[in-house]
């Protein structure tokens, strides 16, 4: 949004009629050709596959063969055709090598889980938590069994303190340094992330930053991790290392210390996770980290600051003109500010987006804005093709558009003030309207990207985008040179801090909506625009009905008597979503893979506001092991409850910390309810057993839910005594969850024989340190006609009792519907889909995380 500030500045003359009559020809060509060349790149993004390399080489050979006689020919029509085609397929053939070139480093599978010794360079800042420190590591040279292998060049490492299985007894991560050199003992595996719809594609943030495996730290028998060397390779990750340490020394309060890191060296995991729920809430997340706004700024202040000192020698102003000098100064400047702050990809994408503007208005090209955006955009992805996916690329570019299109509006007249007031009003008045065009004409756009919109948004950054532009982020960057400063960059951020928790503590600080269907995001984005388009208020008002089907989109539920089931890609965990025509159950909330992240936060959240539920109306605890309660006090937090059942203990944290006022029951067979002509019926734990030192495996809660033509049975962690214990009860039904993870001590034959599931869903991480599911017990089911769908090769299943009425129960997996080029296809028998169930981390910045100890 902040490239505005500059790069606007320097195209506004392009507006002039005369300019814009001189420029039209190659503008108008270059923008046609830039279109053609995304459309090329954003095809090449939506395949489910490579194309091979032998017909990319020859697409890419036939494009540049077309391209110099359409050039020639252009202003015949088919010529001009002909030229879009090229550019479309030359990009389309480019992008896909370099994907071919980045998977090509991929982690060979042989090497999965096998015990290596690698040597190379923390790369940059490590980040530590209570549970351990990630770092990236760039590998130097690595072995196994004795002799050299090939990894890829960039891995995502944990090292993580004692209490977790990858850990002998009593080991801890020493303390990392970016730029020191190591050999380490290391378990890789291939990149894995969660699938749900909606979600965080973890795997696409690995392929794009060039992160080929992810491993930890395996203490070995004879193979010590050693500290080789303790500072090498370049010098600015360790500037920035020893900027960090300072920082943390200097500045006392946490949070503020982590806003001074993430906007003066780009650190924005050193911000907590209540931090960032806070700036998510209000609307200002995207100033506390190095964005465009930063960049652009910085460039603007010391390219004016160079221009006024040029000005001021006359041998400068000979060799090179002032503002000729101030653009490439500040240029540079933005360059250098990203460089430092760890060449983040938006610091990369402004710098991009400035260069463009620079070369343009150095040789003299006077293009309008549309031509030069899109010429920026053209850079960015030749650079980084797999921009066109994140939200950032869409939210930097249309903020700068939806700003340029909204210049009509003016101030009121202030010609009877003085000079200095005017100014001043003028000023006030750009920046209220500046702030109101982006607030209404990016909401379509973020509710789209996010589901969800601050409503005070506006306020919060009417206050938050002077304070930290203009003053936190230049104290911050000066600290680095005077760190005293740094204390008054704090007092200005925890006075922000006070404002935003007043704006958050408001009845209603969020708007969510469900993931709305392609016509109603195109009304939506036209609605956006046409409310900041400097156009009568007739016509703006018509704003207001065509924003409305993305503010409350159709969401489709099934029919009475009908139900839905979404089995969650949760990891090492359960967590189920039973959803009839006017009611929601969740069963289980996954595990909590950190004390800073849990399921409940990083999928149940995300995918409850995508799907458009905005309650719960009953949580079923199943039992008390963390990876099925694990994410409960979040969803609890996060969305209106109406109701607990499980079997959890009375004097469980969990329960004790329930607000007074929610209803809650224990778990016992014979309980049962209707909803929407949908029968739920509990089969077990009996009263009984609450009475009994049974462990909290057996006393799990097993739901059954009987719909018009379809039934599911959900079991929880269940082992072979329940199973014989509910023979009586049991009946044929179409989806069975499989108990405890298709554990050996679950899913006896006899079981499996009673209730004769036409499919058996296995919610497992991928490659599970519990080796769950144990292909004896997928061999039991297979062998009987079962079909088994795996969580760490389906993703997350969807299915309707609807389609019982088949030959077979068809659900849709997330894995398969929304396969791309760079997710990884374990092998390995089972499941209609290959994907994965790996933990996660609560940031994207972050490396993954390992599951929590749970019961086996």
């Amino acid at each position: 949004m902040g490239i505005l500030h500059w790069g606007h500045a320097s195209t506004t003359a392009g507006r002039a009629g005369a300019a814009v009559t001189a420029g039209l020809g190659p503008a108008a060509r270059a923008a046609v050709l830039a279109l053609a060349a995304l459309a090329g790149v954003g095809w090449q993004l939506q395949q489910p596959e490579l194309m091979p390399r032998g017909p990319t080489l020859a697409l890419a050979g036939a494009a540049l063969a077309l391209l110099p006689p359409a050039w020639h020919w252009r202003r015949h029509a088919a010529a001009q055709l002909g030229l879009v085609l090229a550019v479309a397929a030359l990009a389309f053939a480019s992008t896909t090598l370099r994907a071919q070139a980045r998977l090509s480093q991929a982690l060979d599978p042989a090497l999965e889980g096998q015990d290596l010794l690698v040597t190379g360079v923390v790369a940059d800042l490590p980040q530590t938590s209570a549970i351990g420190t990630q770092f990236v590591f760039d590998v130097e040279a690595a072995t196994w069994r004795g002799r050299a292998v090939q990894l890829p060049p960039r891995l995502a490492l944990g090292w993580w303190r004692s209490g977790d299985d990858d850990l002998a007894p009593g080991a801890a991560a020493p303390p990392l340094r970016a730029g020191q050199r190591w050999r380490l003992p290391l378990r890789l595996r291939a990149p894995h992330g969660l699938l749900n719809p909606g979600g965080l594609d973890l795997e696409l943030w690995y392929f794009e930053r060039g992160l080929g495996a992810s491993g930890s730290v395996r203490l070995q028998p004879g193979a010590e991790p050693t500290l080789l060397a303790a500072a090498v390779g370049p010098a600015v990750p360790r500037w920035r290392q020893a900027v960090r340490d300072a920082l943390q020394r200097e500045v006392p309060d946490p949070l503020a210390a982590g806003v001074l890191a993430a906007l003066a060296i780009g650190d924005q995991a050193a911000i907590d996770g209540p931090g960032w729920a806070l700036f998510r809430s209000t609307g200002v997340a995207h100033l506390m980290s190095i964005s465009g706004l930063h960049v652009t700024m910085l460039a603007w202040c010391f390219g004016a600051v160079l221009a006024r000192l040029w000005r001021g020698s006359p041998r400068l102003l000979l060799a090179c003109p002032a503002p000729v000098a101030a653009r490439w100064g500040g240029l540079a400047a933005a360059a250098g500010y990203a460089l430092v702050a760890g060449w983040g990809v938006p610091a990369q994408r402004t710098v991009w987006m400035l260069a463009v503007v620079v070369l343009l208005r150095s040789a003299g090209r006077r293009w309008p804005l549309p031509a030069v955006l899109l010429a920026a955009a053209l850079v960015v992805t030749a650079i980084d093709p797999w921009a066109l996916l994140q939200p950032g690329f869409w939210l930097s570019f249309g903020a700068v558009a939806l700003l340029v299109a909204s210049e009509a509006v003016q101030a009121p007249a202030a010609a009877a003030a003085p000079g200095w007031a005017a100014r001043l009003r003028r000023a006030a008045w750009g920046g209220l309207r500046s702030q109101a065009v982006a607030t209404v004409g990016l909401a379509p756009l973020t509710l789209v990207c996010f589901q969800q919109l601050s409503l005070v948004g506006y306020a919060a950054n009417l206050v938050a985008i002077p304070l930290v532009t203009l003053l936190v982020t230049p104290l911050a960057l000066l600290g680095t040179l005077l760190p005293p400063l740094w204390l008054a960059a704090a007092a200005l951020v925890q006075a922000l801090m006070g404002w935003l928790r007043l704006l958050a503590g408001l009845p209603l600080v969020q708007w969510t909506a469900a993931a709305a269907p392609a016509w109603a995001v195109a009304c939506g984005l036209l609605g956006g625009l046409v409310a900041v388009l400097p156009l009568p208020w007739r016509l703006r008002a018509l704003a207001v009905p065509l924003m409305l089907p993305l503010l409350l989109p159709p969401v489709a539920r099934p029919a009475p008597g009908q139900f839905e089931l979404v089995a969650a890609d949760i990891g090492q965990g359960t967590a189920v979503l039973v959803r009839t025509q006017a009611h929601l159950l969740l069963f289980d909330t996954g595990p909590q893979t950190s004390p800073e992240s849990d399921a409940g936060a990083r999928v149940l959240l995300p995918l409850l506001r995508v799907r458009g539920e905005r309650q719960v109306d009953r949580l079923l605890l199943s039992h008390s092991d963390s990876d099925h309660t694990g994410g409960a006090a979040s969803v609890l937090a996060g969305v209106p409850v109406r109701g607990v059942l499980g079997s959890l203990p009375t004097l469980h944290p969990l329960m004790a910390a329930l607000p007074p006022t929610l209803p809650r029951q224990r778990c016992s067979a014979g309980q049962g309810w209707v909803w929407d002509g949908v029968r739920f019926e509990v089969l077990h734990p009996r009263a009984a057993d609450y009475a009994l030192p049974l462990k909290p495996n057996a006393m799990s809660c097993v739901l059954r839910v009987q719909g018009r033509h379809g039934s599911a049975l959900l079991t929880g962690d269940i082992e072979a005594p329940q199973e014989a214990a509910l023979q009586a009860e049991l009946a044929p039904t179409d989806v069975l969850l499989v108990p405890h993870h298709g554990s050996r001590t679950s899913s006896t034959g006899a079981f499996i024989d009673a209730v004769q599931p036409r499919v058996a869903v296995v919610q497992a991480a991928y490659r599970s340190r519990f080796g769950h599911p144990a292909p004896d017990v997928v061999a039991r089911y297979l062998g009987r006609g079962v079909a088994v769908v795996r969580s760490d090769r389906c993703g997350a299943w969807t299915w309707r009792s609807a389609a019982a009425e088949g030959a077979a129960p068809a659900g849709r997996c997330e894995r398969e519907a929304a396969r791309r080029y760079w997710h990884h296809r374990p092998d390995g028998d089972g499941g209609p889909a290959l994907a994965s169930g790996a933990c996660s981390p609560t940031d994207p910045a972050r490396s993954p995380t390992p599951c929590p100890s749970m019961s086996r």
